[in-house]
């Protein structure tokens, strides 16, 4: 039995071939043929292959964040919008976003867990411990004397170089403290307030004797940043400096236990109450503030009576003894107007006292006891009475 061979598919009728006159192309070159069994040609704008779609920004951004771990935040934050463009516009991309997402939340993790651990604390010591022979500022150490780039200490300078204090150098460091009690970076001006306050109240432990700091010698500091602060760093450089940088300092201005005798200390511990008590002079005068200027005339009467007290108990030298005595007394005299200007209840009740008190203080009994005890016997620039000036250049008349 024979197979019979397949079917064979019927075929189109073709049409008769299409006959001139055929259309005219530029510059009268014969136009395109008609084409023949009904196929259209490729229409204007398009190609014959599909353009590949565009790559989503923000996943090349999240990535890269990703990689460099600088800010996690962010680059997870891009890797999620990344994935929802790409899935609603058709972008490519995903694997970075994806990737960049995954990376960020890592390091995410990782800043959250040294946050909470120390981590960043101790990432910013190392970072000072490795910068301790690069010239930073962040390694100066109470004592140290350095010169500056331009020879100015005033603005930010982190440059530094280290030089002995007994040559001429831009300024001398005297304290340092760290800022506490923050949850997060406090701004520039508090950040500033707080180094202000406490460096100039931190001087007198390492310049005892404010009438040996030169009265063209003024209190600087450097500061966390912004952007240091995120790194751990809380720390406050206190330094001295020349208001003129031309001139600069030669020589340590450092008067402390290191380099004093044990009655010298005892006269400037003694002294130095009463300097403290006529620093918080306030800023508004009797006839607007009148019960601030009381309550400090009252603060200013007890610091002297604490002062005469110490200086009557201290076994002095023989040759400075009556010499620190009779600054005990004019003390006690001067301690008794202060509270008689602590009871005025009017400015000019408060002004009649303290015009005598103006009169009555002189520095030439405190010259001699220094002199008897080796101390600096010139007053400082514009030493006069009723204080209010601060240590390091001016104040009461009685001793500062």
């Amino acid at each position: 039995m024979s197979i019979p061979p397949p079917p064979v598919p019927p075929q189109e009728p073709r049409g008769p071939l299409p006959q001139g006159p055929f259309p005219q192309g530029p510059y009268g070159a014969p136009g395109p043929y008609p084409p023949p069994y009904g196929y259209q040609p490729w229409g204007q704008g398009y190609g014959p292959y599909h353009r590949p779609a565009p790559v989503n920004g923000p996943a090349v951004a999240s990535l890269v964040l990703g990689i460099l771990c600088c800010v996690p935040a962010a680059g997870l934050l891009l890797g999620l919008i990344a994935l929802r463009q790409i899935r609603r516009k058709g972008e490519r991309g995903k694997g970075m976003a994806v990737a960049g997402a995954v990376l960020s939340s890592l390091g995410l993790a990782l800043w959250t867990l040294a946050l909470a651990t120390g981590g960043v604390a101790d990432f910013w010591n190392g970072f000072k411990d490795g910068a301790h022979d690069n010239g930073s500022a962040y390694t100066l150490a109470k004592g140290e004397c350095f010169d500056v780039p331009g020879g100015t200490i005033e603005g930010l300078t982190y440059h530094v170089h280290k030089v002995p204090c007994a040559d001429r150098h831009d300024g001398e460091v005297f304290a340092d403290f760290r800022m506490t009690g923050y949850t997060a970076y406090p701004g520039d001006a508090e950040v500033t307030d707080t180094a202000d306050t406490r460096c100039y109240a931190l001087r007198h432990a390492y310049a005892m004797d404010a009438w040996a700091v030169p009265a063209d010698v003024d209190v600087y500091y450097l500061t966390p940043t912004r952007q240091s602060w995120r790194l751990g760093d809380r720390e406050v450089t206190c330094v001295f400096g020349n208001t003129d940088a031309k001139a600069g300092l030669t020589g340590s201005l450092r008067n402390d236990a290191r380099t004093l005798n044990a009655h010298q200390i005892a006269y400037l511990q003694a002294v130095d109450l009463g300097n403290e008590a006529l620093d918080g002079q306030p800023l508004a005068g009797p006839q607007t503030d009148l019960g601030a200027n009381t309550a400090w005339a009252r603060r200013v009467s007890e610091a002297f009576a604490r002062e005469t007290g110490m200086l009557r108990a201290h076994p002095w030298p023989a040759d400075a003894k009556q010499p620190v005595l009779a600054v005990a007394a004019e003390l006690d005299t001067l301690g008794k107007d202060w509270a008689r200007a602590a009871a005025a209840t009017d400015s000019d009740g408060f002004y009649t006292v303290y015009d005598k008190i103006m009169v009555r203080e002189t520095p030439q009994r405190s010259v001699t006891a220094r002199k008897a005890l080796r101390l600096a016997t010139i007053p400082p620039a514009g030493d006069g009475a009723g204080g209010g000036a601060a240590r390091g250049g001016g104040g009461s008349g009685v001793e500062v």
